[in-house]
């Protein structure tokens, strides 16, 4: 396999830096620095600008926003938002916007693809039940079918999601329900388009061990949805899941952040000491990174075959569980250097200095006091998306044969 980046795609590399130097706003940049979360807003200016530019979504069919880049410019073009540290677009966009431009009518398309595309929509999940843990197709929210007074038919939805990211900025969000109970579990299955403004669903929020507000539990009570928002047919909602969970797996993987990961854990431990000697300069540490670098280099190559069976037409296939595996752990491993490397610094206690309007001194340098609430952050990564226990499970079978 050739790895060699040809001279037009160096030059290509060049525009994409300097465009995203230009473009990305510097008060965003700021709070990406220190570790700080987004607000909505904040969010959906980057978004709207990567629209505007048509670079949003290089990676989609043109007619619905993307564009003539081959795969190692879209690579090159990941690798360097990576490097510059930018915000990720609106949530969801990713998932269900393949799911729409695949699977959606003509009307779906029209209504709801192209304000997701522009920003003036924002999705959640509604996959993960409490009572259901890993086994995303022992889901229970029930969607019963009726024909309303108007002769238009509905589903009445009733059930309980949890872990529903950003599930209180959204305006809509992508659901899995039982439509036939007595069926198989994955048989009897929908994928349903539900405004979050419909009367019956409330939101409650999570509040994460890092003390962020990402996840929330989502009630449904009685929420009326007309048949037209499901997905593909009634009952077949398991194949248009997989193939949302599959793009959502290839995502996970990360490999470019997780390169600027590994050059922060060594610029602090260039700064960082022990017994006057550089953490950078330490046998045991430094062969850490090395095996986080080979592990990296690795899913680096399988990302890169990916990426050029989705250039020849092909969609993620169980290789995707394989990157959402090493992805994550990766990370997680890089989680871990980071607080190793910060010491006591790191410590969680320390939550809360350096925020605005605090009159206590810094404590610490300033890439120490967010490397606590990122471990743990960190640890659903191997979670979410599909268990990685699930993962192995996949391979298993899909790849092994076994």
């Amino acid at each position: 396999m050739d790895l060699s980046f040809k001279p037009e795609h160096a030059t290509f590399r060049k525009e994409v830096r300097a465009w995203i130097e230009a473009n990305f706003p510097q008060a965003i940049r700021d709070k990406q620095a220190t570790g700080e979360h987004l607000t909505k807003d904040e969010i959906l200016s980057w978004h709207k600008i990567l629209y505007k530019a048509g670079r949003l979504t290089p990676s989609w069919p043109k007619e619905w926003g993307g564009n003539d880049w081959d795969a190692v410019q879209r690579y090159i073009w990941s690798e360097e938002l990576a490097r510059a540290n930018t915000s990720q677009p609106s949530f969801g966009l990713g998932m269900i916007g393949p799911v729409l431009y695949t699977f959606g009518s003509p009307d779906q398309k029209e209504n709801l693809l192209k304000p997701t595309l522009a920003g003036d929509i924002w999705w959640c999940q509604g996959y993960s039940e409490p009572g259901a843990g890993s086994d995303l197709a022992g889901l229970s929210t029930r969607a019963e079918r009726f024909t309303g007074d108007d002769g238009k038919e509905y589903y009445r939805v009733n059930g309980q999601k949890t872990w529903t990211t950003q599930g209180h900025m959204a305006d809509w969000g992508f659901f899995l329900v039982r439509t036939d109970p007595n069926a198989k579990k994955q048989e009897g299955i929908s994928f349903l388009l539900i405004d979050m403004k419909t009367p019956g669903i409330s939101v409650r929020p999570i509040i994460t061990i890092d003390g962020g507000h990402e996840v929330n539990d989502t009630f449904l009570d009685n929420v009326i949805v007309p048949v037209e928002n499901r997905i593909g047919e009634e009952n077949k909602g398991w194949t248009v899941a997989k193939f949302l969970l599959g793009h959502e797996r290839t995502g996970i993987a990360g490999v470019a952040r997780s390169k600027r990961g590994i050059d922060r854990i060594k610029s602090m431990a260039r700064t960082e000491s022990e017994d006057g000697t550089p953490l950078i300069r330490d046998s045991f540490f430094k062969r850490k990174v090395a095996e986080l670098e080979i592990d990296l280099l690795a899913l680096e190559y399988t990302e890169l075959r990916t990426l050029a069976a989705e250039n020849a037409g092909k969609g993620p296939g169980p290789e995707s569980s394989l990157l959402k595996v090493k992805g994550t752990e990766i990370q997680q491993r890089i989680t871990e250097l980071a607080l190793e490397a910060a010491g006591h610094y790191g410590m969680p206690y320390f939550r809360g200095f350096g925020e605005a309007g605090h009159n206590a001194l810094d404590i610490g340098p300033d890439y120490a006091h967010r490397t606590a609430p990122s471990y743990f952050n960190v640890r659903k990564t191997s979670i979410y998306g599909g268990s990685n226990e699930i993962q192995r499970n996949i391979i298993s079978k899909m790849v092994l044969g076994l």
